[in-house]
């Protein structure tokens, strides 16, 4: 239910980044400024990292995947259409996909049978116990939240941040109209936003 639950964060947290303003940070990386990749770096990564972090439950893997989706946005900011969407969803889709590469991948499967070991094992794993029972209590409203949505709703969300499937690709999956899919994943998202506010965000 981890990975359903960052995933299902996922569009709340990118429709919140929606509203910052990155023209001018654009600008100087597709100048190729170095210090504009820091500055994007700092500004992005702590939420990068949070969502991948709960999908793939491990701390290395994490900060290897955060590493990855910087030089990929790197590589490809010049073909980035600002209007088209902003570039704070567009990082965390271009991490979404990298996580779920990852955990569909032979190394990821072989790396999450030996997880609860290792977990148990490692100290780190325990270094932020007290901020991760913190959030439980978040984690169970939102977890509330979603058992309250309709089955269509549920499915469609499933579908779309667990197993990564485009909206046109559940329309086909499903044999339903995209129109049918959109409103559902719509009603879905509001559902979850009247629900938890500010708190949805992870």
């Amino acid at each position: 239910m981890n990975m359903l639950l960052a995933l299902i964060l996922f569009p709340i947290a990118s429709a919140l980044l929606r509203g910052k303003d990155d023209t001018a940070l654009l600008e100087r990386l597709r100048s190729r400024d170095p210090d504009a990749m820091g500055e994007l770096y700092d500004r992005y990564s702590r939420i990068t990292y949070s969502l991948i972090y709960r999908v793939v439950r491990n701390q290395s893997v994490a900060e290897d995947l955060v590493q990855e989706t910087f030089i990929r946005v790197w590589n490809r900011i010049q073909g980035f259409d600002q209007q088209k969407g902003a570039l704070g969803p567009w990082i965390l889709t271009v991490a979404r996909n990298r996580s779920i590469d990852y955990v569909r991948s032979v190394d990821g499967r072989m790396a999450a049978s030996s997880l609860e070991v290792e977990r148990l094992e490692h100290p780190a794993m325990f270094a932020n116990l007290e901020n991760e029972i913190m959030n439980m209590d978040r984690i169970r409203s939102l977890k509330a939240a979603f058992e309250k949505l309709d089955p269509n709703q549920k499915l469609v969300l499933e579908l779309a941040y667990f197993e990564g499937m485009s909206q046109t690709e559940i329309a086909g999956k499903l044999q339903k109209p995209l129109g049918t899919v959109k409103t559902w994943v719509r009603g879905a998202l509001k559902a979850l936003r009247d629900e938890m506010g500010e708190e949805a965000v992870a």
